[in-house]
Order: structure tokens, then sequence, then C-alpha cells
């Protein structure tokens, strides 16, 4: 098949023990899926989930573990936020998942980071109008190495932080998600048709926080690969 202009290469993310790499096909994130955020936020109460998404191609940036991974500092914002997330890769696609069944679409883990233009995405909300601009900008998406499955242990009390320059500023534990990984899956695949190749940010804990140049921020999730990225 000719193209107008040659095609962008698949995004991937490398999988932890092989030289296979993760071809990427959507980026789903999960909003105010800690109470404690939801609180910080200003929400409180187990609201139904709601989801956003981000461009795989564009908002990707894959952090190898060999040192801090660049991230510039994006344009249009003065208060760059992180959001430190475990994101769900997902394996085997489907519609209308059962919780109770959605271990058996899950490929792996990883550590993910959402970074937010916090100011632009208030005043989006402000105006009632959709805020894209607020998440979905380049390098928004830090991702670190995924972790198949079986080797993650049981992410459904793992412990997740980040810290900012040494300073810890989140940590939290999975098991105090709002709607749990296999509820996440059951609700996105209602409204999407899951496929393999997914993402999925399943939502950030209290502690929040702006970013500067020049910062080194570094993130883990129990039983995975950390992530390191310097904003630039």
């Amino acid at each position: 098949m000719n193209h107008v202009f040659s095609p962008p290469p698949v995004v991937s993310v490398p999988v932890v023990g092989r030289s296979e790499r993760f071809p990427v096909h959507r980026v789903y994130c999960v909003g105010r899926n800690y109470a404690a955020h939801a609180r910080e936020m200003g929400f409180t109460g187990r609201e139904p989930p709601f989801f956003f998404l981000k461009p795989a191609d564009d908002a990707l940036v894959i952090a190898d573990g060999q040192g801090p991974t660049p991230v510039p500092y994006p344009s249009l914002t003065g208060d760059l936020h992180h959001e430190i997330e475990c994101v769900v890769a997902i394996g085997r696609g489907g519609r209308d998942i059962e919780a109770a069944d959605a271990g058996q679409h899950i490929f792996g883990y990883a550590v993910g980071i959402d970074l937010t233009r916090r100011d632009l995405q208030a005043s989006m909300k402000q105006q009632g109008r959709p805020w894209c601009i607020g998440k979905a900008f380049d390098h928004s998406a830090p991702i670190g190495p995924i972790t198949e499955a079986a080797q993650a242990g049981d992410p459904s009390h793992a412990g997740i932080w980040l810290k900012v320059n040494g300073n810890e500023r989140q940590r939290s534990d999975l098991g105090q998600l709002i709607w749990s990984v296999g509820e996440i899956i059951e609700h996105l695949s209602r409204a999407w048709e899951l496929q393999p190749g997914d993402l999925i940010y399943t939502g950030t804990p209290e502690g929040v926080g702006s970013l500067v140049r020049g910062d080194v921020v570094t993130g883990g999730v129990q039983g995975l690969v950390d992530i390191s990225v310097r904003i630039v």
C-alpha cells in the first residue's frame, strides 16, 4: 500500500526480560481513582469512573531505566503537575468484559506518570469545555518497562510512590483504588472495544504537585521497574 507520506513507526514499550516489545494501540486514563486525591481535587465519594485518552504516538515517553529520561517542559503552562500511576497493559482485547474475567486480558503492568498542565485544565473546567489541552499534550505520558503479569506479583495491594529531587510527594497503596483494575476494565470495555496494545493509566493518589525545569522525578510501584525522568 502506498501513502502520500511515510507513516510514523509503531510506538512500543520494552518488556522486562524479553527482546520483543509491546506495540501500543491506545492510551486510556482514569480520572480521580483514589479517594484522597479526589478530595484534594474537590470531589468525594465513589463516583462513576470517567476516562480520557492521550495520543500514543506523541504523548508516550519511553523511560528505559538507564538514568533520568529527558521530558520537555510543555508550552502554554506555568503549572505542570506530576501524577504517579500504575499502568495496565492489555494483551487480549474484548468488549463487555466482566471484572472477574479481567485478569485474562492483562499482559502486564508498568509505572507511568500522567503529566498535567493544571492551569489549562482548570481554565477549561471553569468554562465547561473539554480539557484535552491540559492532559493530552506531547510527552505527557512517561512510562517505564512493562513487567508481565506472571512476574508482577499481586498488584492489587502494591505500594505506589513518587519523589521529586529525592523528596517524597506521593505514597499510597493500589488497594486504595476507588475502582479496582478489574472494575476499570469492565467499565472501559463497555464504552470501547479494548484491543491488544491498549494501555490504561489507572489513576493517581494524593500529593500531586508542580514541577519546574531541572526537576528529577522518580516513582515506582512495588514489583515493577521504577521510572525516572528529568524535566528539561
